[in-house]
């Protein structure tokens, strides 16, 4: 049976909906980074979603090739994740999502080097037909954080957040969100085929 990674660091991905405090380990990521509005039919965080998918998969499927990962173990491709933020605001401004900074991502098994996936981007390039130049190996390490399951629409986050909020302060730590440490969400409905109220997205914030 493939590792699934939702099921197996339950810590990290099924948090229940009530907010708790984590210390999340570093994690080597595929990364887009980009700017704008993410619903816009064929901008660039769409364009993003597809490259993500393609190195995603290309990793995924090396074992049927010549390239052999060393460690290589079958497993489910991670959900995609999403750092935001937006110039000059504390917090999310909804209404403007034209202003949105954002860091793309899926998690990489950690038998992924950063030879293996130079030779996954080369190789979807090539047989994918993509322009990868904007894919990235990313290592980020969250550290300290508070997270919280949202159940429903994206624009209703603010209230998860503020419940999110109310709890760090009780606990007596701060949030810390810089330009290092961001907003983070990991998305574990597929948003075109999930009703918006039924829509589970894990939002994670930085503490200290």
């Amino acid at each position: 049976m493939a590792f699934d990674f939702k099921k197996e660091y339950k810590e990290f991905y099924m948090p229940k909906n009530k907010p708790s405090i984590l210390t999340v380990p570093p994690m080597n990521y595929i990364a887009v980074r980009g700017h704008g509005d993410p619903n816009q039919e064929d901008g660039e965080y769409k364009q993003a979603i597809s490259l993500l998918y393609g190195i995603a998969f290309t990793i995924k499927m090396s074992k049927k090739g010549n390239h052999q990962i060393k460690g290589y173990f079958d497993y489910v491709v991670p959900p995609l994740e999403g750092f935001w933020w937006q110039d000059g605001i504390s917090g999310v401004d909804y209404a403007h999502k034209e202003d949105f900074n954002w860091i793309s991502v899926i998690r990489l098994p950690d038998f992924v080097t950063k030879d293996d996936f130079d030779w996954a981007v080369e190789e979807a390039a090539k047989k994918k037909k993509l322009d990868l130049q904007k894919a990235e190996f990313l290592n980020y390490n969250e550290g300290l954080c508070v997270q919280c399951m949202h159940e429903g629409s994206y624009d209703d986050e603010p209230a998860t957040v503020q419940i999110m909020h109310d709890y760090i302060e009780a606990q007596g730590y701060d949030l810390d969100i810089t330009d290092q440490r961001l907003h983070h969400e990991i998305y574990l409905s597929d948003a075109r085929k999930a009703a918006p109220e039924k829509l589970k997205t894990v939002i994670r914030h930085p503490i200290k």
